[in-house]
């Protein structure tokens, strides 16, 4: 492998959270270009302006066709290649959470899975595909998605199919990966299909090749983890060429892979992980990599809370794709990603306590970590820890609204002020994050980050007022 690490450079762009603005895009994709991106996975989800039948999977805050067009055809002028991903068999929440589309679940309680024997499943998966390639000419490559169908051959109908002589659950999977492998070539013949490839890797390889799945797709070999097993990858790609793939790629992670409610980026776990994949490039033949995408997860799945916001992991972005585009990570490095994202003390082993810099965001990512490090604490060191008020202002004394006149004195002043500073940041933080996203990202945000030590903090500053009126 070249020392520069994989050539194709793909960051993901989670959409099923906290999808940024049009404009945010334009101002963010020039700075994807200079760290060492050379292409875009896009995952929309429900942010695709899906029409007709499946107007429903369209969220309010969807984009319309002309922002896609827009930030397809920037993407293109500055050289990053766009890949679309639409899931087709798992992690289809965004779906079959509808009544419309509840019938073809695979399990009638669950709406993660499709179910692969139902022939309006695959009219819908095709429905889907010709939309989103309907906005996306010449694109080279499809990642059709596939990861973790869970519950798959748990429904009624594939009870019965794998009833039937020589029926397993792996040869259930790859007949659907197949049908929508074959889907794509057939409409779109110069496309590739990309699937991800946890569901796979436990397969024999005589499975594998019989398929005739591998001369359709190409892989995507997906682990996050710091201390990566990169001879059991090594071995994993040797398995995958013999059964027929002709190439693999691999997915890192340089963000929403550490916590499914974290909001900071420890970016020293993340360089970790793509250290350990460029071992495994520097150990497997040249000719097997088509590219590496570093996927940035915003919600583990459709229901779940939002992780790292974008503007907060660019850091990590950063020192990960200047990592695979050098080979490496150096002293030398650091100071090149500093001065792109105008940032003084990049850290990479600790959180950043101070993290100031003139990257599109960067000032969401000074707030977010304000309040990340120092609301709870603060709050609770005042409501839990202050003698004053732990013993003089409990809440029996909040109810009746008892309080000593002297002992006021001693808690009162430092409330009012803990609550203006923080209502001032977390003005500020809603200003600024109202540039990057939808209204409804920031209430989410705030509902889970801010709410529940600021509400804390007003009742009791609150009760204070209540009970200083009872006393005169």
């Amino acid at each position: 492998m070249a020392a520069g690490g994989p050539r194709r450079r793909l960051v993901h762009l989670d959409m099923k959270g906290a999808p940024p603005r049009a404009a945010y895009l334009a101002e963010v994709l020039p700075l994807l270009r200079a760290l060492g991106g050379s292409g875009l996975l896009l995952e929309y989800e429900d942010t695709f302006p899906y029409a007709g039948p499946l107007q429903p999977l369209r969220a309010p805050h969807a984009y319309s066709p002309a922002e896609l067009r827009a930030v397809l055809r920037q993407a293109r002028a500055l050289g990053l290649e766009p890949v679309p991903l639409v899931q087709t068999f798992g992690h289809m929440e965004f779906v079959l959470k509808h009544k419309e589309f509840a019938h073809l679940r695979e399990v009638k309680v669950f709406p993660n899975a499709l179910n692969p024997h139902k022939e309006e499943s695959r009219a819908l998966v095709k429905a889907m595909i010709d939309q989103v390639m309907a906005l996306h000419e010449d694109v080279k490559w499809f990642h059709i998605g596939c990861d973790e169908v869970y519950y798959l051959g748990e429904g009624e109908e594939s009870k019965q199919w794998l009833q039937q002589q020589g029926n397993t659950p792996e040869k259930l999977c790859l007949s659907h990966i197949k049908a929508v492998a074959s889907c794509v070539a057939s409409s779109y013949p110069a496309v590739t299909p990309i699937v991800w490839d946890d569901m796979l890797r436990g397969m024999s390889e005589e499975t594998l090749a019989e398929s005739g799945v591998p001369q359709l797709v190409q892989p995507m070999i997906w682990d996050y983890a710091a201390d990566l097993d990169v001879e059991g990858k090594v071995q994993l790609i040797e398995k995958y060429r013999r059964c027929g793939f002709s190439k693999v790629w691999f997915a890192s992670a340089f963000k929403g892979a550490t916590g499914v409610n974290q909001s900071l980026t420890l970016i020293g776990h993340h360089l970790k992980n793509h250290l350990q994949w460029l071992k495994v490039a520097s150990d497997s033949p040249a000719d097997v990599l088509e590219g590496i995408a570093l996927t940035g997860w915003q919600r583990y799945d459709h229901f779940s809370v939002l992780c790292e916001l974008l503007p907060v992991a660019v850091p990590s972005l950063a020192v990960c794709l200047q990592a695979l585009e050098n080979g490496g990570y150096s002293e030398k490095i650091k100071e090149n990603v500093e001065k792109l994202l105008g940032m003084s003390n990049l850290e990479t082993e600790t959180f950043m306590s101070t993290a100031l810099g003139t990257f599109p965001g960067s000032n969401i990512l000074t707030l977010v970590t304000q309040v990340s490090f120092y609301l709870k604490s603060s709050v609770d060191e005042l409501l839990e820890r202050n003698r004053y008020v732990t013993g003089w202002f409990s809440p029996y004394h909040r109810k009746r609204r008892i309080i000593h006149p002297i002992i006021m004195h001693h808690f009162q002043p430092d409330a009012v002020s803990l609550l203006s500073k923080w209502n001032a940041v977390v003005q500020d933080l809603r200003a600024a994050m109202e540039q990057v996203f939808h209204q409804c990202t920031v209430e989410e945000w705030m509902e889970e980050n801010v709410h529940p030590s600021l509400q804390k903090l007003q009742q009791m500053v609150d009760d204070l007022d209540e009970a200083i009126k009872a006393q005169n």
